[in-house]
């Protein structure tokens, strides 16, 4: 869910929202470097190497700690660009907690997640890892235990701004805040559903397709869609009727990311 409260004076938006991981996530590797150099191997197409998120998180990690070591990083991408599921967000953390560990900083959760708010407002939560309902502009988090169920994800073939759907003039902001946890049911809706299928055919269209096995709904400004199913066997079922028109993928929603589950196992 993802309901919109009001806009603050600095133009960002008070917002309730739950997140969840899903085990199906970009792949980053690090390399250590003596000489203090950060590098990200990987080209993203309409990305400068200066502007993507991943270096803007090593040379914050650098500058807070002062290390003099670098890195040689490299991006195997999964996610869809402008998918609204986070793929950005997670890579800058996963670049906090990768190079913490691999530069043996032991900078603390609480300032790396206060480092990952100045990348953006969800990557506190790729930071903490574990599923939280979120206040603030995404950053207030309570830690939550929802069910883990098997996840189809459709993937509309639009990039979906989300700093166009934020300042459309037709999105709903006066959303009532809701006071229990965990989410009751019935108080699932994303307010930017309505703005986002309005503009966006494509995204519509897949969530007719959707709706038509389960409730389907957009994950944060989208563009990609979601529905729940109970097993493996049954998302899978589902993805293969739609994938002839539809790409997409089928995950496991998870309470704890995988980047948190293979820092433990490195310890």
């Amino acid at each position: 869910m993802l309901h919109i409260l009001g806009r603050r004076p600095d133009g960002y938006h008070e917002l309730q929202t739950l997140f969840q991981f899903l085990d199906h996530a970009d792949e980053l590797s690090f390399a250590l470097r003596e000489d203090g150099e950060i590098h990200l191997r990987t080209e993203i197409a309409d990305v400068p190497h200066e502007s993507n998120l991943i270096v803007k998180a090593a040379r914050k990690l650098k500058a807070l700690s002062g290390t003099s070591l670098g890195a040689d990083i490299w991006l195997k991408k999964i996610l869809p660009m402008g998918g609204g599921i986070g793929g950005g967000s997670s890579d800058a953390a996963t670049t906090l907690l990768g190079l913490n560990h691999l530069w043996q900083l032991g900078v603390g959760e609480d300032a790396l997640a206060e480092l990952g708010l100045s990348l953006g407002a969800d990557v506190p939560v790729f930071v903490r890892g574990h599923a939280a309902f979120a206040e603030g502009v995404g950053e207030k988090l309570t830690p939550v235990d929802p069910e883990e169920p098997w996840y189809v994800v459709l993937v509309p073939q639009v990039f979906v701004s989300t700093a166009e759907i934020f300042s459309h003039p037709l999105l709903t902001r006066d959303s009532s805040p809701i006071k229990m946890r965990p989410v009751p049911k019935g108080n699932s809706r994303n307010d930017c559903q309505p703005v986002v299928e309005q503009s966006y055919p494509e995204v519509r269209n897949s969530l007719n397709l959707l709706n038509k096995f389960t409730d389907a709904r957009l994950t944060g400004t989208g563009s990609c869609v979601f529905g729940a199913f109970p097993s493996k066997a049954e998302a899978d079922k589902v993805l293969a009727l739609l994938t002839e028109t539809q790409p997409g993928f089928v995950a496991k929603g998870s309470n704890v990311s995988m980047l948190h589950r293979k820092l433990q196992s490195l310890l």
